[in-house]
């Protein structure tokens, strides 16, 4: 694959002969998307992933706009298409160097109710999309990744705090940066590093379905010490930082992206 790396902030492209898979990319709004670019403009040949048609005709335009070529479907809660997504990787690739995990989902009813009244289905869906297919996804890329690798996810400061109408999402996150930290120290003698970046809130397809979620953002700016809301391309910088050689000694951290809001007593 071909890409581009004009601009680039180092040269040639600090992530050129790089191969890295990312999932989650569901518009040109999304986190996944902007990281992406970024690895694209330094040189990394990527994969993107699809849940299903719907989200495909969505991310192979955008696959297109950088010369991707590797665009593949994978629902996460399917160890099928698990198993399918790295067997073709490897004939494809051999091996991987990097895997951004932009995945999470809770039922919409489980966000507008009480948390006392999440159903038992909603619970273990939210958990299963949003925390325990990071650990099916890093189990599976151990094998495809013999010199080591950096693996990054995406988490909020509702795995910490109890935000309004975050409810169950919460708890998913709260379990996925624990399993960071598991996995962190299962795969460290592979020299697989793993991070979370927590990012502020941001207008993405995944945020919309979060009630009063407008109110939230003008909160955050007001409140965050930056005063003004976090961007994907401030999380972008973050994640190409974590996926590179430049934090070589970094793993089962959660970086807060997020202009400060977290350090507040609000």
């Amino acid at each position: 694959m071909s890409t581009s790396t004009e601009g680039s902030m180092y040269g040639n492209g600090m992530f050129a002969g790089k191969k890295v898979l990312v999932l989650g990319v569901a518009n040109n709004k999304s986190i996944a998307w902007a990281i992406t670019e970024s690895l694209s403009k330094e040189g990394a040949t990527v994969c993107l992933t699809y849940l299903n048609e719907a989200l495909e005709k969505r991310v192979r335009p955008l696959a297109e706009s950088i010369g991707c070529t590797d665009v593949l479907p994978c629902d996460v809660q399917s160890d099928e298409e698990l198993d399918n997504l790295f067997a073709e990787l490897e004939s494809r690739w051999g091996t991987i160097d990097c895997i951004v995990h932009s995945v999470a989902f809770a039922d919409r009813e489980d966000l507008q109710r009480p948390f006392s009244e999440t159903s038992r289905a909603g619970f273990q869906l939210a958990l299963d999309i949003s925390a325990y297919s990071l650990v099916a996804v890093a189990g599976r890329a151990k094998k495809l990744m013999p010199e080591g690798g950096s693996i990054i996810t995406m988490t909020y400061l509702g795995a910490l705090r109890a935000i309004e109408n975050y409810n169950v999402m919460g708890v998913a996150k709260a379990a996925l940066e624990s399993s960071v930290r598991y996995l962190a120290a299962d795969l460290g003698a592979s020299n697989i590093r793993v991070n979370a970046i927590s990012a502020g809130p941001i207008k993405t397809l995944a945020a919309s379905g979060i009630p009063q979620f407008k109110q939230l953002l003008a909160a955050f700016a007001e409140k965050a010490p930056l005063k003004r809301n976090v961007e994907q391309g401030d999380v972008a910088k973050t994640a190409l930082y974590f996926l590179s050689d430049l934090s070589s000694g970094v793993t089962g951290e959660v970086t807060y992206v997020d202009c400060g809001y977290s350090i507040t007593g609000t």
